[in-house]
């Protein structure tokens, strides 16, 4: 896929995946690490990279001081070997900084912690950006559909066959976004939700939808254009 020079003002469905398909995130402090990294380096100004050590029952993620954003993270979801993020581009070259810092932080981090050496990830991430509103509306329901992965790993190809089952799992599923679209606070301070939620028409509005959107199969029709994996 040819790389686009991300705009201002624009959204992009941004993603990656560990060199040779590895697992980039091994346990939940790892998860917990990127979703850190997401949240610390979304800044214009350097931040200081942290400790690799996280207690997971207790943590929050709060930064105190006041930050000039690279970019709106709109929604995310984390998968054993790759991610999915939704990013709209607020200053300039702004996804293009913001994924440097967190690429770097967090193989830093990686290698650090588990004593490797060398890449991580699977060369430059991709992105594409969303050019109508059928791209706004349904990729936010995608993203935070591939989780399903860990449960149906086929569920792309060949359709959930439960749906109640997958709707439970996502609902129980804490690194994405689609916990926070529901109405619990999970990661709020990473999140810029109020154009999405906005489209939704709120948590209820967003349950009834993704609801709707999965038992029709819809995820089937999204252009490979947007989906990028």
């Amino acid at each position: 896929m040819p790389r686009e020079k991300p705009a201002t003002g624009k959204i992009y469905h941004v993603y990656n995946r560990g060199v040779e398909k590895r697992n980039i995130f091994l346990n939940d402090r790892d998860r917990l690490r990127f979703v850190y990294s997401l949240t610390l380096f979304n800044d214009s100004s350097s931040a200081t990279n942290i400790g690799y050590f996280f207690d997971i029952k207790s943590i929050e993620i709060r930064l105190q001081y006041p930050r000039k954003k690279l970019v709106r993270v709109l929604a995310f979801a984390l998968m054993s070997n790759h991610y999915h993020l939704l990013l709209e581009q607020i200053a300039g070259n702004g996804i293009t900084e913001f994924m440097r810092k967190v690429g770097a932080g967090y193989t830093n981090y990686f290698n650090k912690k588990y004593q490797r050496v060398g890449p991580l990830f699977q060369g430059k991430y991709k992105a594409a950006r969303l050019k109508n509103e059928r791209h706004f509306i349904y990729l936010p329901y995608y993203i935070h559909l591939n989780p399903l992965e860990a449960i149906e790993p086929e569920w792309k190809i060949n359709g959930i066959k439960n749906p109640e089952k997958a709707l439970d799992f996502l609902a129980s599923y804490r690194w994405s976004s689609h916990q926070d679209y529901l109405g619990k606070m999970n990661f709020p301070e990473l999140l810029d939700m109020g154009l999405l939620d906005e489209s939704f028409g709120g948590p209820k509005q967003y349950q009834a939808n993704i609801t709707e959107w999965l038992r029709s199969e819809n995820y089937k029709e999204m252009d490979k254009e947007v989906i990028i994996e």
